[in-house]
């Protein structure tokens, strides 16, 4: 007997599947990663002109033992030289499409969720409401001496290292470096939204390596709601979500509103 041919879902088939769960739906959850950013220029901290690409850095150490939080307390010079750098790549950057049409699905929707990896500030810019940067924010500046505050433009406004004009101790950004915890009081606001529940689930842009960034997606997929995967790559969850559409993120987003708005 000849082989039955069973035919792959179309790109398209799979936006207007998706567009069609959305318009059932009240409440989504978008995961983000690196991937939402690409489309504003900002390449992850290995994708910087190929910089660090499996290669030590000018100083013998990796780029994660360079961002690791022990160096920063040991040899803060270090993980600012590699920060900054990063950041110079990333200056200027705006939000593109994909964080445009999230921060716009809020007027659609009861409740819309950020959950990013990123601390490019990106999904702030955009207007977006309720965002859990796990991550943090490479622009927020703290004193872990004295508490003092600031968040700044880019990096042009400090000199490296910054120094806190309170008591002249080296400061650092609210961002989790390499063997930090995470932010107690974020993962408690991930828990509580996570709670609640969404109608729809969206991981965009993330290889979902990290536990906390894949397990809400398993864990929706176990409780029979719609997850979708926005990733030209092959991810660890691309296996397991209802729709992987194989796409960039601003592309996939644009064709996904544009269907959603013109039969809505």
């Amino acid at each position: 007997m000849p082989k039955v041919q069973i035919k792959k879902s179309s790109d398209q088939d799979k936006i207007k599947r998706i567009a069609d769960l959305l318009r059932g739906a009240k409440s989504v959850l978008f995961i983000t990663g690196a991937g939402i950013s690409a489309d504003s220029g900002l390449p992850t901290y290995r994708g910087i002109s190929g910089l660090y690409n499996d290669k030590a850095t000018e100083d013998g150490i990796s780029i994660e033992m360079a961002l690791a939080g022990e160096t920063l307390e040991t040899k803060p010079y270090i993980t600012w030289k590699y920060l900054a750098r990063i950041e110079e790549k990333c200056r200027g950057a705006k939000p593109n499409r994909a964080h445009e049409i999230i921060k716009e699905m809020e007027r659609y929707f009861e409740r819309v969720c950020v959950f990013t990896q990123n601390i490019d500030g990106l999904h702030h810019k955009a207007g977006s409401k309720n965002i859990i940067d796990i991550h943090g924010d490479m622009y927020k500046l703290i004193c872990p001496h004295c508490m003092w505050r600031r968040r700044i433009k880019d990096y042009s406004e400090i000199r490296i290292p910054p120094v806190c004009p309170e008591c002249n101790k080296i400061v650092r950004p609210e961002v989790v470096f390499f063997g930090e915890t995470l932010p107690y009081d974020k993962c408690q606001i991930l828990l509580e939204e996570l709670e609640k529940g969404f109608d729809v689930y969206f991981s965009i842009g993330t290889t979902s390596v990290f536990h906390y960034i894949s397990q809400p997606m398993v864990d929706a997929k176990a409780n029979d709601r719609p997850t979708i995967e926005i990733n030209p790559d092959h991810t660890h969850i691309s296996d397991i979500v209802d729709i992987k559409l194989p796409l960039g993120a601003a592309e996939a987003m644009e064709k996904i509103w544009s269907e959603y708005k013109n039969c809505t």
